[in-house]
């Protein structure tokens, strides 16, 4: 433990005396190797100099390059190289071992073309050193030359060819080098025979890679990582899991990356328990992989409330999030819709220097547009340094989801413009974009583009996107032959499309062959025999009524229950159709009672058709006036009466015409161009359970504790972290209003002082 400080203690010694012996000098330099120190071999250096040391040989001065190299200095090794009176191969070797550790491929390649001979150490350095700065095709030229001067591979030269071939997936250049090393019968290391399992596996070929994983000797913990992985990466988790059992009973313990690998086959195959206690029993010494596999998995399977406390928690252990963990954490604010717990991670990405990193600014964009804010997502989308298509789709379905057609429409455009290849997902945005507005024309040219242009194979997507803007302009037999028209068998998607369809313009016939279709794709989902249904009734058919209702009863087909939820003063309160639990039941009933008186005023009238039941008219006009979402409303006005920001209604199923309607109708007559209401649709993928505690506040079984705020992340971040993102738009979109409030000082240098500060205290 005290031969390092001793190290020093000696150089300090040296500094006190005069030019030291060659034998001293060399002693002295090679502890320096022994500890990688190239602190003490800078100032051995700076000694030899100052009292002009020149040693008899090249070996101090080798010496002294391969430390260096070693640290990657590669500047302090040119300086040397270039004072060296002599060199010899060491010397070169040493200075292109320095070059290949920083990536300074270019100078590399110059002085190795610059060398006056050459052995096999040179021709491995440059070949891994081209393998690892990208250059993978110039590496198998350099292997040709190496051939050449009759120079036989390594190890080093087949592990680093091999890795070129894997990062090209070129499996069959890498066969060729396979059976090299078979007919020249090439025993090599367990190194070798690693990288060439690793290669079969990346390319696909997991029996060959298998294959050679059972007759390897020499198996270490990469030869299991390797093959696990390739299980994993071939869609086949359960093999994964059967390797990692195998492992534990050789004996071998699993690293991080085998811990890894086995979180993600828990995942696959739905097995989220299994990885929890797999994740506890090591959560201690996780790495940033393990952490970010848990948190992805997480939201693979649902459990996006899951993921923001595990990331909360990453951040908690001090554990740095990379871009890909903060993009995953965004992506579970987006699918609950929750932007208060996304711009707290909007936030964590500009602390540590990654908002602009491509992954977390799309997977921004996406958030913001699904919880409706479609300027926030614009702000972040314009300052995004470098775009791909990634990027431009998130805008431009953001757009076409909020309503803001002419707007994808003219991103699509742009997009064009800049010789962007759009793909599936940007064509799903556009005709939905298409079919908001019902430009019938329109979307067809760009369905018809999709093959003659693009040189693209239309999707089911985008097929449904056709048959629902065709059918809701009128056209629903051009949408009938569209369906009869598809290359391949239409699925649940396009039936379900066209059912909704004709229920909307009251198409028994075609509604009735498109739900027969459903009952035998999908005979337990009850949204089609409820459709059905619905259409019957309001043709007054009850009888058919009764029978659907029946069959669904006779088949055990469920309904699941609407409600809309709210979030005030981080806390969510859930509401039902006629929900009379809620604490302040009788203010919202009375709340939302003026609200109607007002909007009949108006000239709003609530449309009891939409109410198919066989009931009065008063019951009917109670029905459709006390739906979830009116309520939601309701206790939002009363809680929040004066606040200028978005009224923010989520709600698991689609909203009806009439509530549609109703909310047009406050936003234009009671609440101004000073606020909006929000209506967001939001899938719902877990078990809700009602707690009518006194916070009211909604809990979800094994997430939510009772009472429960709505943010997820760590409530001690939430201050500095929500000052400096609203710091960070006050700047991108009111730098009026930001320079008055600062009084005419510069936002920018504001907004740096900020980030600086929050950077430094936390990461």
């Amino acid at each position: 433990m005290r031969a390092k400080p001793r190290l020093r203690e000696a150089i300090d010694l040296l500094y006190s005396r005069g030019i030291a012996s060659t034998e001293t000098y060399t002693h002295l330099l090679l502890e320096c190797v022994r500890f990688n120190d190239v602190n003490q071999a800078k100032r051995l250096q700076t000694h030899m100099e100052i009292h002009l040391y020149q040693p008899n040989s090249t070996f101090i001065h080798n010496r002294l390059l391969h430390v260096y190299a070693k640290s990657g200095e590669s500047s302090l090794a040119q300086k040397l190289f270039d004072k060296m009176p002599q060199r010899d191969i060491f010397s070169y070797n040493a200075l292109l071992s320095a070059y290949s550790k920083s990536g300074f491929v270019e100078d590399m390649t110059v002085l190795f073309h610059r060398m006056p001979c050459r052995d096999p150490v040179s021709y491995n350095t440059v070949i891994s050193g081209l393998v690892g700065g990208g250059c993978l095709r110039e590496a198998f030229d350099v292997f040709v030359g190496m051939q050449r001067e009759g120079f036989e591979g390594t190890d080093y030269t087949y592990v680093s060819l091999l890795n070129a071939c894997t990062k090209l997936l070129d499996l069959e250049r890498g066969k060729q080098i396979h059976g090299r090393l078979v007919v020249c019968d090439y025993r090599g290391s367990a190194f070798i025979w690693n990288a060439l399992s690793d290669l079969y596996a990346k390319c696909g070929a997991i029996d060959h890679a298998r294959w050679l994983f059972d007759r390897m000797d020499n198996r270490n913990i990469v030869s299991w990582n390797s093959i696990i992985s390739g299980y994993l990466r071939n869609g086949q988790p359960e093999r994964c899991l059967e390797l990692f059992h195998e492992m534990r009973v050789s004996g071998l313990m699993p690293d991080q990356v085998t811990v890894s690998n086995v979180l993600g086959a828990y995942f696959q195959t739905g097995r989220v328990d299994d990885a929890s206690n797999m994740f506890r029993a090591i959560k201690g010494k996780a790495d940033k992989v393990c952490w970010t596999t848990m948190i992805a998995g997480s939201v693979q399977n649902g459990r996006e409330e899951g993921a923001l406390m595990l990331f909360c928690e990453m951040l908690r252990e001090n554990v740095r999030p990379d871009s890909f963990a903060i993009s995953v954490a965004v992506s579970a604010c987006a699918k609950l819709a929750s932007m208060c717990d996304g711009e707290i991670i909007h936030g964590i990405s500009v602390h540590i220097g990654i908002e602009h990193d491509l992954l977390v600014s799309s997977s921004l964009v996406d958030m913001y547009s699904k919880c409706g804010n479609t300027e926030d997502a614009w702000v972040v989308f314009k300052a995004m340094p470098t775009r791909n298509v990634v990027s431009w789709n998130s805008m431009i379905v953001g757009y076409a989801q909020n309503g803001k057609d002419s707007e994808a429409l003219g991103l699509y455009a742009k997009m064009l413009e800049q010789n962007y290849k759009p793909d599936d997902i940007t064509f799903v945005g556009v005709l939905s974009a298409c079919n908001h507005a019902g430009l019938v024309k329109q979307g067809e040219e760009i369905f018809g583009s999709i093959s003659k242009e693009h040189g693209l194979t239309p999707t089911t997507d985008h097929y449904a996107c056709m048959i629902n803007l065709l059918g809701r302009s009128g056209y629903i037999d051009k949408a009938v032959d569209l369906i009869r028209g598809m290359p391949h068998k239409p699925n649940s998607l396009i039936w379900s499309t066209l059912l909704s369809v004709c229920s909307v313009k009251c198409d028994i016939e075609n509604g009735e062959m498109a739900a027969r279709q459903l009952f035998e794709l999908e005979p337990l989902n009850a949204g089609p025999y409820v459709m059905l249904s619905n259409m019957y009734a309001a043709c007054g058919r009850w009888k058919d009524v009764a029978l659907i209702r029946s069959l669904m009863k006779n088949k055990s087909v469920k309904k699941f229950a609407a409600y809309s939820w709210i979030e005030i003063d981080n806390l969510i309160h859930k509401f039902v159709s006629e929900d009379r639990l809620h604490p302040e039941s009788k203010q919202i009933y009375e709340e939302l009672d003026k609200i109607i008186m007002k909007l009949q005023q108006a000239g709003f009238t609530p449309n009891v058709n939409l109410v198919l039941h066989d009931v009065r008219q008063e019951e009917k006009f109670e029905s459709i006036c006390y739906h979830s979402e009116k309520l939601a409303l309701a206790f939002g006005l009363l809680k929040k009466p004066n606040s200028v920001s978005p009224i923010r209604i989520m709600k698991n199923l689609r909203v009806c015409d009439d509530c549609h309607v109703f909310m047009k109708f406050v936003s234009k007559e009671l609440i101004g161009e000073g606020k909006c209401i929000f209506l967001q649709y939001v899938k719902s993928q877990g078990n809700w359970t009602w707690i009518p505690d006194k916070n009211y506040a909604l809990k979800q079984k094994g997430h939510l504790p009772q009472g429960r705020s709505s943010s997820f992340i760590d409530p001690v971040l939430v201050d500095s972290l929500s000052l400096l993102v609203t710091a960070w738009h006050l700047n991108a979109r009111v730098v009026s209003a930001r320079q008055e409030c600062l009084r005419g000082e510069n936002c920018d240098d504001v907004k740096g002082n900020v980030v600086s500060f929050l950077r430094a205290s936390i990461f």
